[in-house]
């Protein structure tokens, strides 16, 4: 195992388990993706990101395995490296030994997920897109499939932007109250009439506990807050860069 600088959840803490939060250090890469960018979509160099991601999966001991993510909510089984294409998807599910489960975020909320007893794991990127139409219950369901059960299942949250960082629009809450009223409650008032800020990381806690997951939380670290750890996009483009590095968070079974 090599050692990077990495945020852990203490649920996840389990025998038999590896898992990482990665921040941004310990990594290749340089100017404004500096650190330890593994976004293969980035406009990084290749060969700093093929580094990136070889040293956080030497970090967890495993193969690194991640989807395309399209800010869906569907989840895929890997037993292995995709054998072809990469698949499009948000969250990767695996009961192999070895098989790393990954998901890339630069603010969206990266959610780690495992079933110690059937030991099935499961990493899954929420966007507010993929919150909203299920991304987390849909890497459930994918666990369930391979001998998960709900009631056991614990996540993590990890770092993603605060709701202190996110401003939208109402036509952005709108959304959401139009699929359950009660979603309003995780908006609040922003600086201008117009303006709202939204709590991810509490929208995606609630969705796990409705879910009936045994166990939740969130790291509560705010990936657009703290340049000096994470990568963010709105922070990125506040700034008026062209591009932003990606951050990863993997699981794996030892």
């Amino acid at each position: 195992m090599t050692d990077l600088p990495v945020l852990t959840s203490r649920l996840l803490d389990v025998a038999g388990v590896r898992h990482a939060f990665f921040t941004r250090q310990g990594g290749v890469s340089t100017g404004i993706y500096e650190g330890l960018n593994v976004g293969e979509g980035s406009r990084d160099a290749p060969e700093a990101v093929t580094e990136n991601r070889r040293r956080a999966a030497a970090h967890l001991g495993g193969d690194l395995v991640t989807a395309f993510q399209v800010h869906s909510a569907r989840a895929v089984v890997a037993e292995g490296p995709w054998p072809g294409a990469t698949p499009e998807a948000d969250a990767v599910v695996s009961a192999t030994p070895g098989v790393i489960c990954g998901a890339l975020a630069a603010d969206c909320a990266p959610i780690l997920m495992i079933d110690p007893r059937a030991r099935v794991v499961a990493a899954a990127h929420a966007g507010w897109q993929g919150a909203l139409t299920g991304v987390a219950e849909a890497a459930i369901v994918q666990m369930e499939t391979l001998g998960a059960r709900r009631d056991r299942i614990v996540a993590a949250v990890g770092p993603c932007i605060g709701a202190m960082s996110y401003e939208v629009g109402l036509e952005y809450r709108q959304r959401f109250v139009e699929v359950d009223a009660a979603y309003g409650a995780f908006f609040s008032a922003g600086a201008a009439a117009d303006k709202r800020q939204f709590d991810l990381p509490a929208f995606v806690l609630s969705r796990l506990e409705a879910a009936g997951v045994g166990a939740c939380e969130a790291l509560g670290r705010d990936t657009c807050a703290e340049p000096d750890l994470f990568f963010s996009n709105r922070r990125a483009f506040k700034m008026g860069e062209p591009d932003y590095g990606r951050l990863l968070s993997g699981i794996v079974l030892i």
